[in-house]
């Protein structure tokens, strides 16, 4: 007997239709929406959907000519809190959800706090569920380290982040961190570049918490400090050296709210710019390539029509980041009470969350205009949104 078979064009072919099969998004370049569908706007106020179907996570491909869904999983989620509800690890293996409410079971027109992580293996054909952990009241912003080894989630309802530890595909409860009481309502945290700090936006008290990392130990260094009007959204800048916060303020009702600029590099981190962007920036996102910054802007779309503070448009504003400052680069116009926003690797693309369309905005930049490209329906309401860290 031979050691070895001859392989026929048509095995050949087979073998690598399987292959591809098993691993349908090797060489991709994802990006997850988590999109809740309980929740809809009428006249302005957030309303519970009669018979709701589950909420779901989408999951798409940035690395092709236009992006593309290539699955669809159950899972919890909420617009309730910062559309940074969703991460994806580094090495692309499992994506994190969180969901920050749920229908009261006792009523079903009114939504409680709920605590739920979903662990989602995004390698496996279907995508699926892998785990459901628990985190704390109002489980919000989640984030994972560089390292892809832990991962942390801000929640809103107990003054509390919860730390999960990452080994491949298994992700395990390690303990929570205390900010303060309830009402500090901790939004979203943000992993710094180097994996030893992280920093928790606090939209009940207007403060920003400093955590210490050390391995797998995470604790609150109680060094707060500030940084405008009710901050929410937080990203951090490739570099490192700045962290720009998202400030919701009091609403359509406050004007023209902000976005913070924070010197990372000093001791301790301190506001040095504020640029006013409209009323409630929602989501921000930075440009893997670090040079611009993504801001959707509700713009009063969220509010009942016949308010005199209502726009019939929501604006997704494009700026530079240079030498820790801000400028205007373009803008577009939106849809109503969008959410996240999020770039491909390239830094070509953004993805924007129209709660209301239920549908995901396309646009492609070239680094002075941004060109509406063909929309993505989702079943739901898209509202949290992460690519997969881009690998350098």
């Amino acid at each position: 007997m031979p050691l070895f078979r001859r392989i026929t064009p048509l095995a050949l072919v087979s073998a690598v239709l399987v292959l591809l099969a098993l691993t349908p998004r090797l060489g991709a370049q994802l990006a997850i929406s988590a999109n809740d569908a309980k929740l809809k706007l009428v006249n302005g106020v957030q309303t519970v959907v009669a018979n709701a179907p589950a909420d779901t996570v989408t999951i798409l491909d940035l690395s092709g000519a236009a992006p593309r869904v290539v699955g669809e999983v159950a899972a919890p989620t909420s617009v309730i809190g910062p559309p940074e509800s969703a991460a994806i690890s580094p090495d692309g293996w499992i994506a994190l959800v969180t969901a920050s409410t749920k229908i009261d079971p006792a009523d079903p027109a009114k939504t409680v706090p709920d605590n739920r992580l979903t662990v989602i293996d995004l390698q496996a054909s279907p995508v699926r569920v892998l785990a459901t952990l628990q985190a704390g009241n109002g489980a919000s912003g989640v984030s994972i380290n560089p390292a892809g080894t832990l991962a942390l989630v801000a929640n809103r309802f107990d003054g509390t982040v919860s730390v999960f530890t990452i080994a491949g595909k298994t992700v395990t409860p390690a303990g929570r961190v205390d900010l303060g009481p309830p009402e500090s309502v901790p939004a979203h945290v943000a992993i710094s570049p180097d994996g030893t700090k992280a920093y928790v936006t606090r939209n009940g008290d207007s403060l920003i918490s400093i955590l210490a990392i050390a391995g797998t130990r995470v604790e609150n260094t109680k060094r707060d400090f500030a940084s405008g009007l009710k901050p929410y959204g937080i990203e951090i800048a490739p570099a490192g050296d700045v962290a720009l916060v998202a400030n919701i303020g009091a609403g359509a009702t406050g004007g023209a709210d902000t976005v913070s600029v924070i010197d990372l590099t000093g001791d301790p981190p301190r506001a040095i710019d504020q640029v006013a962007v409209g009323p409630t920036p929602e989501g921000i996102a930075i440009s893997p390539d670090g040079q611009f910054v993504a801001l959707t802007v509700m713009n009063g779309t969220n509010m009942p029509p016949a308010s005199p503070l209502y726009r019939d448009f929501g604006r997704l504003r494009v700026y530079r980041l240079r030498a820790k400052a801000l400028t205007p680069v373009t803008e577009a116009r939106i849809g109503h009470w969008c959410q996240g926003t999020t770039w491909s690797g390239d830094s070509k693309t953004l993805l924007v969350q129209c709660m209301v369309e239920q549908e995901l905005r396309v646009f492609s930049f070239d680094g002075t205009t941004l060109v509406p490209r063909a929309s993505i329906p989702i079943r739901g309401g898209p509202a949290g949104i992460r690519t997969a860290p881009v690998k350098k």
